[in-house]
This record gives C-alpha cells, sequence and structure tokens, in this order.
C-alpha cells in the first residue's frame, strides 16, 4: 500500500500544494494521470479545475472520480470531511477505493482526503454539516489522523477546548490512537513503512498515557 497524506493544502507563506509539490513528485514518480476526488467542498467542478490547473504545472493531468479505474493515482482533496465520507457512500465509491489502493494504486489525500485513511473520521475538526451513514472510513492506518493539529496557545484568552482537550474527550470513549498532524507535515506509507515529512514534529496520544512528539522519519504503524 502506498499513501501520501498530506495535513493541510494550504501553509502560510506558500501557495496552495507548493510546499508539498516535491513530496508529490518523489511520491508519483512517472504516474502522470490522477483522478481527483472533489466530493470535500460544494462546488466538485470548481475544485476539480482548481487541482487540474496547479498539477498542469506538474505535468500531470487530473480527471474527475469518474476516471478512477484508468488512473495512475487517486487524490482526495480537503474541505468538510462529513460531506466528503458521505457522498463517497452515496456514490458506492468507499470500496471502489479501497480496493484500488490495497491492490496498488497510490492514494493522496489532503486534509480531509488524509482524514478518511484512519479507521473512522471521528477526529476531524470539521462540522458535522451533512450526516454519514456511518464514521467508518477507509482504514488505511491503524490510528486516527487529527490534520492541522494546534497547540495550546498560552498567551491566548480564547476559553473553549483546546485540540488536546478534545482529543482527550475522544479516548474517554475509544481505545485507537491518534496521531496530530500539523500543518506542513505529511505522512508517507511504503508497505510496511510509514514516514512523517515535513519539518515539524507530529503529536502522538494514547488512552490512559500523556502525549509524545514524535520527530520526522520512520515511524512505527502504532
Amino acid at each position: 500500500m502506498r499513501l501520501l497524506l498530506i495535513s493541510s493544502s494550504n501553509v502560510y507563506g506558500y501557495g496552495y500544494l507548493d510546499h508539498a509539490e516535491p513530496f508529490l513528485r518523489d511520491f508519483l514518480g512517472e504516474r502522470r494521470r490522477i483522478a481527483f476526488v472533489p466530493f470535500a467542498a460544494h462546488d466538485h467542478g470548481a475544485y476539480v479545475a482548481k487541482v487540474r490547473e496547479r498539477l498542469a504545472r506538474m505535468e500531470i493531468e487530473v480527471n474527475g472520480p469518474e476516471s478512477i479505474g484508468d488512473a495512475d493515482a487517486i487524490f482526495v482533496g480537503g474541505g468538510n470531511t462529513f460531506r466528503l465520507l458521505k457522498t463517497l457512500y452515496e456514490r458506492n465509491l468507499l470500496d471502489v477505493i479501497r480496493d484500488h489502493v490495497r491492490n496498488g494504486i497510490p492514494y493522496v489525500g489532503s486534509s480531509a482526503g488524509s482524514a478518511i485513511a484512519a479507521p473512522t473520521i471521528m477526529t476531524t475538526n470539521d462540522m458535522p454539516i451533512v450526516r454519514p451513514p456511518s464514521f467508518d472510513s477507509l482504514g488505511f492506518v491503524p490510528f486516527q489522523i487529527n490534520c492541522h493539529y494546534l497547540d495550546a496557545d498560552p498567551q491566548s484568552t480564547h476559553m473553549g477546548e483546546t485540540r488536546e482537550t478534545r482529543i482527550r474527550e475522544f479516548h474517554e470513549e475509544n481505545a485507537t490512537p491518534v496521531l496530530g498532524l500539523r500543518e506542513g507535515s505529511m505522512l508517507r506509507r511504503e508497505g510496511d513503512s510509514l514516514r512523517l515529512l515535513g519539518e515539524k514534529t507530529a503529536r502522538l496520544f494514547r488512552p490512559g498515557r500523556e502525549p509524545v512528539e514524535v520527530a520526522p522519519g520512520e515511524l512505527p504503524l502504532l
């Protein structure tokens, strides 16, 4: 199984997908036909056009989800995770994507597209603007992913829950580990090998333990 899971397509100081381009190039190699899945956004056509224009600069051909069967790779974009998962269920594409990826087709996810690579979407940051039939997602990694992970700001006057508090709440009811993936970071899986890419650490949460920082480089599959 080959995965590139990007925390965010937009990073401060960079254009759309600019920070991820070197990693995308290395991951895709000579593959030039991508099926882009735009269902996390409301306007599918505009989203496909945006990604098509950006990846054309890398000499990559982008088509919509109808091209999954003929594509060299699958790219699932960010947006609202609940809307993405609901649409994948409605279009009977969850098993299609899962089968293609388990049979060797590379998978690229960004934000919501990375969140659905986990067993469930229960650690997404998004509002449940729609209701999918299940929170179960692709299960390409055996841990939950929290994209755009933010550390608490000790100078902030905000009195609401921090991201860490939310994840600790998840572990009051669930046992699956959670990896907080900061913006600018990404995960790459090649078979049984998993690496954290980028310059930032990730934050690993396990129930009943204090969270730990994970440095870029080789990771266990948890």
